[in-house]
């Protein structure tokens, strides 16, 4: 049973680890990157659908991303979904046939501003890796008048390195991400 409750806080430990990793991943540095398309959304049909079912995204140039959509008549929804996403700074050119979009260069204050919403994310995984542990203590400590004091003494123990290991990946995740933001 403990250990039940160890591998499930460390499975949504590493989860949570992940989820922020991603979210890196959608904050631009100096190149463009289609993993910054990722999170956007566009009013297709009445339905809110993630831009990468809806058209291909290449990366010709380091700044440019084309985007062709499957449906030619999503390409005003596709440039308004762009347009209105927050924090990409964008500007979408459509022709008709495909989007180009043309990320600007990124200014320091640019950078540091992405600095700070990196940070947010990081900071945010944290608090959700403390909530884990919490509900982990939580339900260790409803075991103790099953396994004992001394049994579930030693799974807190355990679970505060599982808990460090993972906070520890979300630093570590979140410094090499600034690195790669402030490097010009």
């Amino acid at each position: 049973m403990i250990a039940d409750v160890l591998a499930e806080a460390t499975e949504k430990m590493t989860k949570a680890v992940d989820v922020a990793k991603e979210d890196f991943a959608t904050v631009r540095t100096g190149r463009a990157n289609p993993q910054l398309f990722q999170k956007i959304l566009v009013e297709y049909y009445g339905t809110p659908t993630p831009l990468a079912q809806l058209a291909s995204l290449q990366n010709p140039e380091a700044r440019t991303i084309l985007i062709t959509p499957y449906d030619k008549t999503a390409l005003k929804e596709i440039e308004k979904a762009i347009v209105a996403f927050p924090n990409l700074g964008a500007s979408p050119n459509n022709d008709g046939e495909i989007i180009r979009v043309t990320m600007p260069e990124l200014t320091e204050d640019r950078r540091k501003e992405y600095v700070k919403i990196v940070k947010q994310k990081a900071e945010d995984c944290k608090v959700s890796i403390r909530n884990i542990r919490r509900k982990a203590k939580e339900d260790l400590d409803k075991l103790k008048s099953e396994v004992g004091d001394d049994e579930v003494a030693r799974a807190e123990k355990e679970l505060e390195v599982i808990t460090k290991r993972a906070t520890d990946a979300a630093d570590d995740a979140f410094k090499k991400k600034e690195a790669e933001l402030l490097e010009v």
